[in-house]
């Protein structure tokens, strides 16, 4: 049952979704949800699947990738989106560590923030729009707990830099057990879909490099700029993973536009 409760916390942290009340909360049941971060990413996917299946029936298919994001967006209260926002425009205006953590903090959107969120959301509608419908829902039902999983792992194996933050709560260093779990919720839809017959095997090990190359590309680079991550860097992981799964998948496709 506390299992139960851990995931409902995680849930109503990271999404706008309601919870039980009979959940309650303690601020120390906080530090251990993280646990459950790819577990709400499975529930994200599921919705947008959903919306995506359910578009798809009626609408061209890049209509039903803006409907589906569109909903993944407002189902995290575009939560994510915010913290890439804010990490392009800190990486990106700040020439020191003390500079970039103060930018990161304004809520005010700058040029950085703003193009990044444009290039990105161009790049993640653009790939889902080319897969093929089937594809196209088990790539949505896999990137979304996989980059979870990739934002999850700084929690694991990297230092929380600000004093207080929207991430302090989740802050304190994650042990191998909690992020076993973790993954174990990753690869659940990473047997399952291949197995289904939904995408291949390749596709599967594709998404996962790219997701693990991502979050380890960011990582180091956070180190070197900012010493360790913030609440922000967790949204910035996350949404770069969720868009190199995306292409990832695709890239396994042969679709190239050099060869059509």
């Amino acid at each position: 049952m506390h299992q139960v409760r851990l995931f409902f916390i995680a849930l109503q942290f990271f999404t706008r979704l309601p919870i039980p009340a009979w959940v309650g909360f303690e601020a120390s049941w906080l530090q251990h949800a993280s646990r459950y971060f790819p577990l709400v990413g499975g529930v994200v996917a599921a919705i947008a699947a959903a919306v995506y299946w359910l578009a798809a029936q009626v609408l061209p298919a890049p209509v039903a990738a803006v409907l589906s994001t569109a909903a993944s967006i407002y189902v995290t209260g575009a939560f994510h989106e915010d913290g890439f926002a804010d990490t392009c425009d800190g990486l990106g205006g700040g020439m020191t560590r003390e500079r970039a953590l103060e930018i990161m903090k304004d809520s005010r959107v700058g040029a950085y923030g703003a193009i990044g969120i444009v290039c990105m959301l161009a790049a993640k509608l653009a790939a889902l729009s080319a897969l093929p419908p089937r594809v196209a829902l088990a790539a949505l039902l896999l990137a979304h707990p996989l980059s979870r999983l990739a934002a999850t792992s700084l929690i694991w194996k990297l230092d929380y830099v600000r004093a207080e933050g929207k991430a302090k709560p989740l802050a304190t260093r994650m042990r191998d057990g909690e992020f076993a779990i973790a993954a174990l919720t990753c690869a659940l839809p990473a047997l399952l879909l291949p197995a289904c017959g939904w995408i291949a095997p390749g596709a599967v090990l594709a998404a996962v490099a790219a997701a693990a190359c991502a979050a380890f590309w960011l990582g180091h680079k956070f180190v070197h700029r900012l010493g360790g991550y913030t609440g922000d860097c967790l949204g910035a992981v996350q949404q770069l993973a969720e868009v190199v799964v995306y292409v990832a998948i695709l890239a396994t496709l042969g679709h190239a536009a050099w060869d059509a």
